[in-house]
């Protein structure tokens, strides 16, 4: 039986991180990069045209950002929508519950691990309710944690 391969667009306006990122993915048989967008507005079209299971999404780029990107995949018609995983150099915990609440499935913050990334889209891909469910669970408990103290 022929697995299923993972189709993603990577959304970054840092050429050289995207050629190492998609260089690393190309390692893993599993996944495949179907696009590469330098700002939001050429993610969105990427996005629209090629409807991949899973966008890594940087949260700064030029013309729209990450948040953009989010809020404006929320207003359209779009099906289905793909999973998103934020990567970001910013770990400000304000923009980490905003990227959550438009939809984002994981948060990265940048340096990380490839390993950690692969591993990550497999997860939500294959079991993407469920990690969902967790992630907004450990949101929610950290924010009541915030609340105590």
């Amino acid at each position: 039986m022929e697995e299923t391969k993972i189709n993603i667009i990577i959304a970054d306006d840092n050429k050289e991180f995207c050629n190492i990122l998609n260089d690393y993915l190309l390692t893993k048989n599993e996944i495949v990069v179907i696009g590469i967008a330098e700002n939001g507005v050429e993610a969105l079209k990427l996005i629209e045209e090629k409807k991949p299971d899973l966008v890594v999404l940087d949260i700064i780029m030029p013309i729209l950002d990450g948040l953009g990107v989010l809020e404006r995949l929320n207003a359209i018609n779009l099906d289905p929508i793909p999973h998103v995983i934020v990567l970001s150099a910013v770990g400000q915990e304000n923009i980490t519950q905003r990227a959550i609440s438009l939809g984002a499935d994981y948060y990265i913050v940048k340096p990380f691990d490839m390993d950690v990334l692969a591993k990550r889209i497999r997860q939500i891909i294959t079991d993407s309710d469920d990690l969902k469910k967790h992630l907004l669970m450990l949101i929610i408990l950290k924010l009541k944690l915030m609340k105590v103290n």
